[in-house]
C-alpha cells in the first residue's frame, strides 16, 4: 500500500510541480531557496522520527508537496527549528513558513500570517484498553453504551448529542484536564478530543489509552483547522495558498493525510 501511495503522489506531483514555478521567485529569505520550521523536537505522526528532511510524517510530507508545487525541488528546502510560542510572536521571522499545529484564530492572525488550512482535526474518540477489553468498538451502536465525559465549554457536546446520542447523559467538566482525570478514576468511558489532542493523550498522558475511531472532519461543528503561519504580511502567502489550492482540488492533500493520518496512525474512520 505504501508503495502505490508513493507511486500515485510521484504522478501527481510530477504534473503540478511547475504550475507556480515563478510564482516564488524573490519571496523568500534566501533566494533559489525556501526555509520551513518546525517544532524542535517535531513529534509522530507530524514528523516521524524528529527528522522533517526525510519527509516522512504528515507535516514533513505537506511540506515538501507546497515547495514542489512552488517550484522548489526538495534539495532546495531548507529546515529549521522554532517552538511553538516564539514562532506565534510578532516581529521578524527565521523562516519563510512555520507549521507545527498551528490552528488559526483571529487573535494570532492580528499579529502573524496564516495560509489557507491544510488540515482540519477530526475529531476522535479516546478510550482505555479496559473499555475495548470489555467491548467497546468502533461502531456506534457500541459506541452508545458506553459513559461519556466531556469539556462542557465544547464543540465535543453537541457532537456527542447529535452524532452519538449515547444511552445515558454524558457527564460534564470544567476542562480537558478534568475530563482526562474522569477516565482515569474510572468514571467515564471514553471522550471526544480533536485527533492531535487524542494522539497527545494515547502516547503521552493515559498509560492504556486507546484511540478508538475518528469522525471525519465535515462531521464537526466547527472542526479545528492548522494553517502554515508565515510573519505577518508576507506575500509568500499568495503562492502558498496557491499551492494548497491545487493539492487540495487534484487529490494531493487528501492522499497525504490518508497515508500519515489514517494509515499510520491506524486510527480508523466511524463513518
Amino acid at each position: 500500500m505504501r508503495l502505490a501511495y508513493a507511486s500515485t503522489l510521484a504522478v501527481i506531483l510530477a504534473t503540478t510541480a511547475h504550475a507556480q514555478s515563478d510564482c516564488a521567485t524573490g519571496l523568500t529569505l534566501e533566494d533559489g531557496k525556501l526555509t520551513i520550521a518546525t517544532g524542535n523536537p517535531a513529534y509522530f505522526p507530524w514528523v516521524m522520527d524528529d527528522a522533517p528532511e526525510s519527509k516522512k510524517g504528515f507535516e514533513a510530507a505537506v511540506a515538501y508537496a507546497v515547495a514542489n508545487e512552488m517550484g522548489f525541488s526538495d534539495d532546495q528546502v531548507v529546515w529549521t527549528r522554532s517552538s511553538f510560542d516564539e514562532a506565534i510572536q510578532p516581529g521578524a521571522k527565521n523562516f519563510d513558513f512555520n507549521l507545527q499545529q498551528f490552528s488559526i484564530t483571529e487573535e494570532r492572525d492580528e499579529i502573524v500570517d496564516f495560509s489557507l488550512p491544510y488540515y482540519a482535526a477530526a475529531m476522535a474518540v479516546l478510550t482505555r484498553q479496559t473499555a475495548i477489553d470489555n467491548g467497546a468498538t468502533a461502531e456506534l451502536g457500541a459506541l452508545k453504551g458506553l459513559i461519556w465525559g466531556a469539556d462542557a465549554n465544547t464543540t465535543a457536546v453537541p457532537m456527542l448529542t447529535s452524532i452519538i446520542a449515547p444511552d445515558a447523559d454524558p457527564l460534564l467538566y470544567g476542562d480537558n484536564a478534568d475530563v482526562v482525570e474522569a477516565m482515569k478514576a474510572n468514571q467515564i468511558d471514553a471522550a471526544l478530543f480533536d485527533l492531535p489532542t487524542a494522539l497527545y493523550l494515547s502516547a503521552v498522558v493515559l498509560e492504556d489509552g486507546v484511540i478508538l475511531g475518528q469522525f471525519p472532519a465535515d462531521r464537526s461543528e466547527e472542526p479545528d483547522e492548522f494553517g502554515f503561519l508565515l510573519e505577518e504580511g508576507n506575500p509568500l502567502k499568495t503562492c502558498i495558498d496557491g499551492a494548497l489550492t491545487a493539492m487540495k482540488s487534484n487529490g494531493t492533500l487528501a492522499a497525504i493525510e490518508a497515508e500519515w493520518l489514517s494509515e499510520t496512525t491506524g486510527v480508523p474512520v466511524i463513518e
